[in-house]
Formats: C-alpha cells, structure tokens, sequence
C-alpha cells in the first residue's frame, strides 16, 4: 500500500456544497481522494467528481501563471506571463474602461460551479457595489 509524504485537507472544489476531503500526496502528485468524516457537510461521503475528478492538477497544458497579451489590437496575439498584480491590474483597468465608456450593464459576470459559496458570494459583490452591474449568473444554470 502507498503511504503518502502527506495529506492535505481541503474543499472540494466542484461545486458549492463545500464538501471537506483529503488529498493523498507522494512525490507532489494527488494519487488518492478521501471524503472527511469529521465534518457535518459530506460525512466522509463523496459524489464520483470529488472523489476522482482531480486529473486536471497535473494536466501538462494547465496554466500556472497569468498570460496578458502584449497588443490588444490583434484579438489571437501571442500572450505573455506575466505576474498577478500585472494581470489583475490590467483587468481592472480594461473592466474600468468598459464600465465608464459604455455603463456598468455592458458587463456581465458568470460565476462558476467550482467554486465555492463564499467566492460565488464575493464576485456577486464586486459585479453589484463595484462595478454596479446585475448583470450576473451562475453555470449551473445553463
């Protein structure tokens, strides 16, 4: 049997529901997916995604930095790494453009199944105190 260098304790992240797991790790990859029991979410239970749905961690084409295009004129020009205060800083600028060029309901905000209710919670706050839109859904949804 396998002994892990590690186990990491963690939310699933698939979907809202904020089920707790641990993740088996040797030799910095994830080989198995337990469910917590010592929680009042998940009991130790798992749907079929939470228990084997982590393949994507190791995926070779997985982004792990911030890419930002260096000449928005050319819509599939090549983009660059680039670091996070960077990126976030030229998102905001772009989002800010948009906003005051155009109104705040030219923007629009799709939140996603993976994530938690918390952060689902925090972008339907910047979409409404901060940018002052409505304009917000949820791909569960669709």
């Amino acid at each position: 049997m396998i002994q892990p260098d590690r186990v990491v304790p963690t939310t699933c992240p698939y979907c809202g529901v904020g089920c707790q797991i641990d993740l088996h790790v040797k030799d910095g990859m994830i080989y198995r997916v337990n469910g917590r029991f010592d929680n009042q979410v998940n009991h130790g239970n798992l749907c079929v995604k939470g228990r084997f749905g982590f393949d994507f961690i190791h995926a070779p084409d997985r982004l792990t930095t911030p890419l930002l295009r260096r000449d928005r004129a050319e819509p599939f020009g090549r983009a660059h790494e680039t670091s996070w205060p960077v990126a976030l800083d030229a998102v905001a600028g772009r989002l800010r453009a948009i906003r005051d060029a155009h109104g705040p309901d030219s923007i629009a905000f799709l939140v996603s199944a993976k994530c938690t209710n918390e952060e689902n919670y925090l972008v339907q706050k910047l979409a409404r105190a901060v940018v002052g839109t409505h304009n917000i859904d949820h791909c569960a949804r669709l």
